[in-house]
């Protein structure tokens, strides 16, 4: 990959706490120092701060998550003084409400400004279909998907030579599991005080919050228990990032449900890569479209077979009954039966799914991949501006 001279680059995303958007600017962060160009990231911080930093980006902390018009416009004061003393050759957006003030910035310093659709925004009315559309109004409009690109065209009738999908991409260095060692997997092992037995092992990697389904699971947990198995240990694996109510929810479902042995909230994780290789199957049961859905790419790298919901982006990174199973959205007796079906394959047929998913999943969600597409998206841009 290579860049003009003197390239740099600012990205504009609320924050740096956890997810795909935020791991997706880290990784571009990174491609860009790599290939000799320069990497802003404007943002009010979070825990991915520091790999930032340690990959050569540089921070440049401002409130950009505000949606107060005030705040808005102070942003937009900053980034223009930002773009004109760094030299920025392209703004890249990732979310909406940055991107107002990213958008204004840009127009008045004549940067080019590309903006990275990350989810399936709802428009209800006409004001939020504007307000979604910011994502629109730049130089080119990156989806994430192909899910995600149909979705901007029938909501924004985007042109074609405006748009352009980039699929997210895996760390393949970080998620390789020849690199991970039995002492990783034994830390997190004690650390969620898992004991050594014959239960299969189900993980739900995500952040505390609704969309992601966690009820769904406990429901079907609970068919599973009411057939008289306690075969399985399901693990949810993130934090409630301030929704405590929603934690609480999910907590006293489990409780009531009598499965406190077999469902357990393990919070946030740093090493992922582990914490697939201690399970044997991991779950995405989102009750909303993923417009991509990382977590369900990822324990494929790691040679995990993956049961989602039937829609999104997944339907597109998922081989049904081939490196995983579809299942119906909000369906806990379906759901219930998938898992059943995956506990009941046994580990070598479970093994060779993974061994499928994992070289497909390789050869097609690569951050590699996705940062040579995006570098070459920025000089496309530039050439057009050009």
């Amino acid at each position: 990959m290579s860049l003009p001279p003197n390239f740099t680059l600012l990205q504009v995303v609320p924050e740096l706490e956890t997810g795909g958007a935020e791991q997706t600017t880290l990784d571009v962060a990174q491609a860009v120092v790599r290939a000799g160009g320069s990497a802003l990231v404007a943002t009010r911080g979070g825990r991915m701060t520091a790999r930032l930093e340690a990959d050569g980006g540089r921070l440049k902390l401002m409130p950009v998550q505000s949606k107060n018009p005030i705040t808005m416009l102070g942003n937009a004061a900053r980034l223009i003084a930002l773009i004109r003393e760094e030299n920025v050759s392209i703004v890249h957006v990732r979310s909406r409400a940055p991107a107002f003030a990213a958008l204004w910035a840009a127009h008045v310093t004549r940067t080019p400004f590309v903006a990275t659709y990350h989810g399936i925004y709802k428009a209800q009315s006409g004001l939020k279909r504007w307000y979604n559309a910011v994502m629109t109004r730049g130089d080119l409009v990156i989806a994430n998907s192909d899910y995600t690109r149909d979705h901007v065209v029938a909501e924004h009738h985007v042109a074609a030579e405006k748009l352009v999908t980039i699929p997210r991409g895996v760390d393949l260095a970080r998620f390789d599991p020849a690199l991970v060692t039995p002492d990783r997997i034994s830390a997190l092992r004690d650390a969620w005080h898992i004991s050594q037995d014959d239960r299969t092992i189900i993980l739900l990697a995500g952040r505390l919050t609704r969309i992601k389904g966690h009820l769904t699971i406990v429901e079907a947990a609970r068919w599973l228990a009411a057939q008289g198995r306690r075969d399985f240990l399901i693990l949810f694996a993130g934090d409630d990032q301030g929704r405590t109510g929603y934690a609480a929810e999910v907590e006293a479902a489990i409780k009531a449900a009598g499965l406190g042995d077999s469902v357990k909230i393990v919070g946030h994780c740093d090493d992922m890569p582990a914490a697939y290789l201690l399970a044997d199957l991991a779950v995405l049961p989102t009750i909303v479209p993923e417009s991509f859905g990382r977590a369900a790419v990822e324990p494929q790298v790691m040679g995990r077979p993956v049961i989602a919901s039937n829609h999104g982006g997944v339907t597109e990174t998922i081989l049904d009954g081939k490196t995983g199973w579809l299942a119906p959205v909000e369906h806990p007796e379906a759901w219930a039966a998938a898992l059943a079906r995956a506990i009941d394959i046994g580990p070598e047929t479970r093994r060779e799914m993974g061994e499928l998913g994992r070289d497909r999943a390789r050869q097609l969600y690569s951050a590699e991949a996705m940062c040579a597409a995006t570098l070459a998206a920025y000089e496309r841009v530039l050439e057009a501006r050009a």
